[in-house]
């Protein structure tokens, strides 16, 4: 007979039809036919996905050209010197200004920036330019007196639009660039001066779309022309115009680009995701690993459709795991403020890093473990004889210290009716100083969870500490039920027994209250069986809620009265007297 307690017997549960073989989604209905799947590269022995990222790349923003042309309102010339600047502020070296031939507007910026001596000499500026005769005079011209700078020039390479915008053949393609870069060169020669710290870029534009040969093709026709060497670099920029493929299969471009390139080592290769499948920051970071050199985008991801790459989560990305970004975001709200008056967008919520509520926790479990966090890392760094700088960051739920970017701990966490004891109790010791024994954090987050449930919404840490106030607290605003403590005397007599003496008033008249014990808060217990309050002791803590001169004690009492379990607190310089206050606020609760 078979055991019925045994393990083979419990092990087979109930059948579930919840299978692969079961759970087959439905055809959409879609169009799918109209799209084909992207074409993978050929690099069967690929080294990206061994390399991590141990340096910052380089970094060019372009925030004031592609950031600008995708905005429905472009910045008027205010907000652009506004962005600018940040921008200098922030570290960044490579800006790209604009785009002169375009109009009047770049054109003048990019004139004013440089008369008035707004470019530091270590920030180099780029402008960009389409290779036609007529706009790279212009564009070359915008730079006359700059210290360093950067002319970009693009053509678009990708098949479609050598078949439907040029019409034009591999080869005339290929000439635009050859000629375009020749053009620059002319022109740098002849406008600007020896003052100027001059250097090119150029971009296969629709890289993505490309056929990998004919992009190397192009790059090494318009390298042969520029003669890259030591001491003169190009610039090959592999844009991402459309993003299309998987953030691996990019950087599989990058690595079989970086791998043919003849002159790689006289060669910035830089990299300039999209996010048209919502994977931009994922293909730089891979781009790096592949060999890029440097990354061009916009804070906050502004740009076309979808935007481009963004250089706030990148930098903040490699910050959190430990690696400088070259780029100080510690005032990341001084960021995202300055971004959106510029752009005149707002900067969603839940962006990373940046946005208002990214640091927030409202469920219960996430509070919990994010309070239980903060109190490990405290403990860990007074053992240790440290600061919590000092030690590595470790909270659950927060991949980085959010103080370390200019953020508060007030809104870490913030109650709605997901929350639980962890959340509450975390803004009652941040705010406060309070800090409640467990059970205590159980009974009051059953009072917040009944208003969150009464009014919906969040609770805000002033309505927390309203209600905490009014439940537990002398309140003005509250009047109370039927004691309040004046003040209070113990003396011991020869056999160890305390007799406490108390000034109270009970139930509206002035009375003296009396009762022996082993200690105060024992003897005071005795002296309410005289006003008919039956109350037990079942717990007490008592903690310092501060320091020096005006130090203040909180204590907490447990109490069984009558039939009911319920917690005080009592707050006061004294501890004797903080322990009382305690008593008498669960009495008091218990009389309502």
């Amino acid at each position: 007979m078979t055991n019925p307690s045994s393990p083979a017997d419990h092990a087979v549960g109930r059948p579930t039809p919840v299978t692969n073989a079961t759970q087959l989604q439905r055809p959409s209905g879609m169009p799918v036919h109209k799209y084909r799947p992207y074409e993978a590269v050929d690099i069967p022995d690929r080294t990206w996905p061994d390399n991590r990222i141990t340096v910052a790349p380089r970094w060019l923003s372009t925030d004031l050209r592609d950031g600008n042309q995708a905005l429905i309102d472009p910045m008027s010339p205010a907000r652009k010197r506004e962005m600018f600047d940040l921008l200098v502020r922030m570290g960044y070296k490579e800006i790209e200004v604009g785009f002169p031939s375009s109009g009047e507007t770049d054109f003048a910026f990019v004139r004013s920036i440089i008369e008035e001596g707004a470019i530091p000499e270590d920030v180099t500026i780029s402008v960009l330019t389409q290779a036609r005769e007529e706009l790279i005079e212009r564009t070359v011209e915008s730079l006359r007196g700059a210290r360093r700078a950067t002319v970009h020039l693009y053509n678009a390479t990708a098949p479609t639009f050598r078949r439907v915008v040029f019409r034009g053949s591999k080869e005339q393609v290929k000439q635009i660039a050859v000629d375009g870069t020749r053009l620059v060169m002319e022109y740098a020669d002849k406008i600007l001066g020896d003052e100027t710290i001059f250097g090119y870029q150029y971009s296969p534009e629709i890289f993505t779309d490309t056929e990998l040969d004919f992009a190397l093709e192009v790059c090494e026709a318009v390298c042969d022309v520029w003669q890259p060497e030591e001491g003169r670099e190009i610039i090959l920029n592999l844009p991402a115009t459309v993003e299309r493929s998987t953030p691996s299969t990019h950087a599989d471009r990058f690595e079989w680009m970086a791998r043919n390139l003849s002159r790689r080592e006289h060669v910035c290769l830089s990299a300039h995701p999209h996010n048209d499948r919502g994977t931009a920051v994922a293909a730089a970071e891979l781009a790096i690993m592949a060999g890029a050199d440097r990354i061009e985008g916009c804070l906050f991801g502004q740009g076309e459709r979808t935007g481009n790459v963004d250089l706030v989560t990148l930098g903040m990305n490699l910050f959190s795991q430990g690696v400088d970004p070259q780029i100080d975001f510690s005032q990341i709200d001084e960021i995202r403020r300055t971004s959106e008056y510029c752009n005149q967008m707002e900067i969603h919520p839940r962006h990373p890093y940046a946005g208002d509520l990214v640091y927030t926790a409202f469920s219960g479990s996430h509070q919990d473990a994010i309070k239980k966090g903060f109190d490990a890392m405290q403990a860990e760094a007074t053992a240790a004889g440290k600061t919590v700088d000092d030690i590595e960051w470790a909270v659950p739920y927060l991949p980085i210290d959010p103080k370390d970017v200019g953020r508060s701990y007030e809104a870490v966490i913030r109650v709605n009716s997901q929350s639980g004891k962890g959340g509450i109790a975390y803004v009652l010791k941040n705010d406060h100083k309070l800090e409640l024994p467990r059970r205590m954090q159980i009974e009051f987050s059953r009072i917040i969870q009944e208003k969150t449930d009464a009014e919906g919404g969040e609770v805000t840490p002033a309505a927390i500490w309203s209600a905490f106030q009014d439940e537990y607290l002398p309140n003005p605003h509250n009047p109370w039920g039927r004691i309040q403590v004046r003040n209070g005397q113990t003396t011991t007599d020869k056999d160890g027994v305390d007799t406490l003496t108390v000034e109270a008033e009970v139930d509206g008249a002035e009375t003296v209250l009396v009762g022996t014990g082993n200690g105060p808060i024992s003897a005071f217990f005795d002296a309410l069986q005289g006003i008919d309050v039956d109350a037990r002791l079942l717990d007490y803590q008592e903690h310092t809620m501060s320091e020096g001169a005006s130090s203040l004690a909180a204590s907490y009492i447990e109490c069984a009265i009558g039939d009911k379990v319920l917690w005080g607190i009592g707050i006061d310089a004294n501890t004797t007297r903080a322990s009382l206050k305690a008593v008498v606020s669960a009495v008091n609760r218990a009389g309502r």
